[in-house]
């Protein structure tokens, strides 16, 4: 089974990236560490609003009111023991 990268894994890069890319130009250029960390930060903010209101995990309100059966949610997750 390949892994694929998927929409949220590179929303996670991304915004990895825009706050080492800041580190990385406070330290090497004369911009002050706290702004290139502030203004970069912003690029990660931005990644984060387009995941959650642009292109949020569900298509439709009716996707919220699905019930789960117990034996779908995975066991790491559960905090109930299932009825074998």
């Amino acid at each position: 089974m390949a892994y694929t990268l998927q929409y949220y894994d590179l929303v996670l890069v991304g915004i990895g990236m825009s706050l080492g890319l800041g580190a990385g130009v406070g330290y090497a250029t004369p911009v002050p560490y706290p702004v290139a960390i502030v203004g970069l930060g912003v690029v990660a903010i931005a990644f984060i609003a387009h995941a959650l209101f642009v292109n949020g995990p569900v298509d439709t309100t009716e996707d919220l009111t699905e019930e789960v059966a117990l034996e779908e949610v995975p066991q790491a997750l559960s905090p109930m023991e299932s009825a074998d």
